[in-house]
């Protein structure tokens, strides 16, 4: 019971299209799906690409990001991106890359580190000034500085464990269902049975939404950390 629940978290399992390549397929489809209009005619699905591109803009346009060149297009790809890692991850005997703490670090370390090291070196002075709060007690500084300063360094950590422990849980609860289920076919009632196909069937419908908000909720907090960058 164990390893299969834990099975579909193994990216060597040896499983049916649980490879690295499956990843790499994604990766090259979501970057296709953005150039695909400087070299072809749009297709209709390009306008439900467009929509989550649209969706991220408009957090983007109400936040100091929009200042930064290129931060627009690189948060939009990451919300496609993340939205096909974490549906694919709902196909039966695919690896899901966001379930892992490597793969989601990856991803939000280096854009919470660019922003640091550019803040850093577009205005340190004000790097430095927002760690203390303004109008704060002066033997409180250094308590203040301190803890600031480590709840900036927690960021990255926060920010992947959130998005790797929502799509695990998601896929743990459904593999426990799906086990459950198997063993209802031969050993409980018909009740039993349907009332576990049912909630197998509204977990699934709840674990897409919770792929597109996750997605969503990692590039809005992406995009909120670039508003303490130096104006």
């Amino acid at each position: 019971m164990l390893v299969d629940i834990f099975s579909s978290f193994d990216d060597n399992n040896q499983v049916f299209m649980s490879l690295y390549g499956l990843m790499w397929l994604f990766s090259l489809v979501t970057i296709l799906v953005f150039s695909s209009s400087y070299w072809v005619m749009a297709p209709r699905w390009v306008s439900i690409t467009m929509t989550f591109k649209d969706t991220v803009s408009s957090q983007i346009f109400r936040s100091f990001g929009l200042n930064l060149g290129g931060f627009i297009n690189v948060v939009s790809g990451l919300f496609l991106f993340l939205i096909v890692m974490n549906l694919s991850g709902l196909i039966p005997y695919v690896f899901s890359p966001t379930s892992h703490l490597a793969v989601s670090l990856s991803l939000g370390l280096p854009l919470w580190l660019s922003l640091i090291i550019s803040a850093i070196f577009f205005n340190p002075s004000s790097v430095v000034a927002g760690l203390l709060p303004m109008g704060a007690p002066a033997p409180l500084n250094p308590f203040l500085v301190i803890i600031e300063t480590v709840s900036i360094m927690v960021r990255p950590i926060t920010l992947s464990v959130r998005l790797t422990a929502n799509m695990s849980a998601g896929h743990i609860v459904l593999t426990l269902i799906g086990n459950y289920l198997t063993a209802s076919f031969f050993l409980s009632s018909m009740f039993s049975m349907l009332l576990l196909v049912s909630i197998q069937v509204f977990y699934t419908i709840f674990e897409f939404g919770i792929s597109v908000i996750q997605a969503y909720i990692f590039c809005l907090l992406i995009t909120l950390y670039s508003d303490e960058h130096p104006h």
